[in-house]
């Protein structure tokens, strides 16, 4: 036992591949006293059958294994000019795998070059680290470490990301902090020194999901805060071992220790160097507070750009100021365009087609209404993201259980409707790449019509580029409407449209479909 509490014991091994597990004294109150058999914590890798941990030893060192990196050196996107696509890997394959086959990266590689055809520029993982059986959404962990086998072995991950790389696409993962599943070695253990003794929050029973880890208990002898070192460890782990380029910190509102957060982002700062990272918090109901300047994180899920747009989309009501402050997130305090994570639907929230039918509102109607929706989210200031499917209309409803898988339907794309608004979702993700006024913290909206339910608003930068969106939430369609106030005269080109329309004494004339936007671009001279 050294002075950091660890036992170690040295054993010459020949090189090859072994399990293991530990046999410890239980310092947990039902296991208090009896030998038991466990996984360590900090195992790499665990067999699928046997459920030991896997060690590999070459030439006398312990590995995980021999991928050989191929490309670190390609540039990646600043967190500005992000663009990002949530999907569970099992899912994301369809119906081209079986679950139990642990082969979902090298699968979901074959799918790279579709995400890259699409636009986006990273992707967040929902969470991969090891789970009960070989299907689960990811959010009831039992070891931080290894990946869920299920998946694949480490260097098929670690291609995965490399794959990524070489398509300028970063790679974000789902970490869950909070709690754990019951069969947790931690929790086997000793629950009392990793644990809350009781509930963190027992008054809040709609958000307690397992055993919760205490960021309080303080280890006199060692002088630390043991959950406070492992999941350090846990972070740098995952950025050295598999070179991912931000994390999404799962129920930060249920932790609630923002002294803990500054010091884990000044920790992993050594191993993340000079690479973009994206420190993310989901942190429901969304708050400035949560993010810089006043908060430790760089940006946060922004749920209430979900909550005022699907209302007004699927016409259950229309709060145009509400909506006006989630579009220029600036309003609610937040501080610019990478404080926030703008999203039409997620694992936990029902595509945006789903909200519609379940609304009665089906076929072109629908998808005319997910094209304005789509426009809103990619011209607004925050980072947009995409939830798997939603660009080619998804119509799946979220699963009862999060044990059930749900795989995109990718025969979605033999219909017309559907391969039309994807190619929509690739020119719009297209534009937001080309107008760099679309990723600066400008707004203003110049024309609100409440109504009407018709508004409109300019984005620009200093090179003076502008964008102009104008939207109609109403079913009334206007052949002829007047934009007034509008921030510059001369020629302007309508997006998608071979039309060019002109804009005198601060007013412009424009076809406005009841449910629609439309994008105007300032003509060059």
């Amino acid at each position: 036992k050294d002075e950091k509490g660890c036992f170690r014991v040295s054993v010459d091994l020949e090189d090859g591949q072994y399990q293991y597990k530990f046999r410890v004294q239980s310092n947990s109150p039902n296991l208090l006293g009896q030998m038991v058999d466990v996984n360590d914590p900090y195992m790499k890798e665990m067999d699928r059958h046997s459920e030991n941990g896997v060690i590999r030893v070459k030439e006398g060192n312990r590995i995980l294994d021999t991928y050989v990196w191929q490309h670190d050196q390609n540039s990646l996107p600043e967190n500005r000019d992000l663009i990002i696509y949530e999907m569970h890997i099992t899912d994301f394959c369809g119906d081209e795998v079986e679950i139990e086959e642990p082969i979902k990266f090298k699968k979901a590689i074959r799918k790279l070059d579709y995400l890259e055809n699409l636009g986006i520029n990273a992707i967040a993982l929902m969470p991969l680290t090891e789970y009960d059986g070989d299907y689960r959404w990811g959010y009831m962990p039992r070891f931080f470490f290894a990946l869920e086998s299920s998946y694949g072995k480490p260097q098929d991950f670690k291609q995965f990301v490399d794959e990524c790389h070489a398509r300028g696409i970063r790679v974000f993962i789902d970490c869950i902090f909070n709690h754990t599943n019951d069969p947790s070695p931690l929790l086997t253990i000793d629950r009392d020194y990793w644990y809350y003794r009781d509930r963190h929050y027992p008054e809040d029973d709609a958000n307690y999901w397992g055993p919760e880890l205490s960021y309080e208990n303080y280890d006199e002898t060692l002088g630390i805060k043991p959950t406070w070192n492992f999941v350090s460890d846990v972070v740098q782990f995952w950025i050295q071992e598999y070179h991912i380029d931000g994390i999404r910190y799962d129920a930060v509102r249920q932790i609630a220790n923002d002294e803990f957060f500054g010091w884990l982002f000044n920790q992993a700062k050594a191993v993340i160097q000079n690479k973009p990272f994206f420190q993310i918090a989901e942190h429901i109901p969304d708050s400035s507070k949560v993010c810089a300047p006043e908060g430790i994180f760089d940006s946060c899920w922004h749920e209430s750009f979900r909550y005022f747009l699907k209302d007004a989309i699927v016409g259950e009501s229309f709060d145009l100021e509400g909506l006006k402050t989630a579009i220029d997130a600036r309003q609610q305090g937040f501080c610019g365009t990478t404080s926030v994570i703008n999203y039409l639907a997620t694992h936990d929230r029902e595509h945006m087609i789903v909200e519609l039918g379940d609304k009665g509102i089906f076929d072109q109607a629908a998808f005319d209404r997910i094209k304005l929706g789509a426009i809103v989210q990619m011209t607004a200031p925050g980072i947009p993201m995409l939830w798997m499917g939603d660009e080619f209309g998804q119509a799946s409803h979220k699963t009862e259980v999060t044990t059930h898988p749900n795989p995109l339907d990718w025969s979605l794309l033999e219909n017309d409707r559907n391969q039309d608004l994807l190619a929509f979702y690739q020119s719009l993700i297209a534009l937001r790449k080309e107008k760099q006024s679309l990723r600066t913290d400008n707004i203003e909206f110049f024309c609100t019509h409440p109504e009407n339910k018709v508004f409109a608003y300019v984005r620009w930068n200093d090179s003076g580029e502008r964008v102009v969106v104008a939207a109609n939430l109403s079913d009334q369609s206007y052949d002829r409407y007047n934009l007034d106030h509008f921030p510059a005269n001369g020629t302007w080109s309508i997006w998608l449209q071979d039309q060019q329309v002109e804009a005198k004494d601060g007013k412009i004339t424009i076809s406005l479909p009841s449910f629609s936007a439309q994008v105007l671009l300032k003509a060059e001279n």
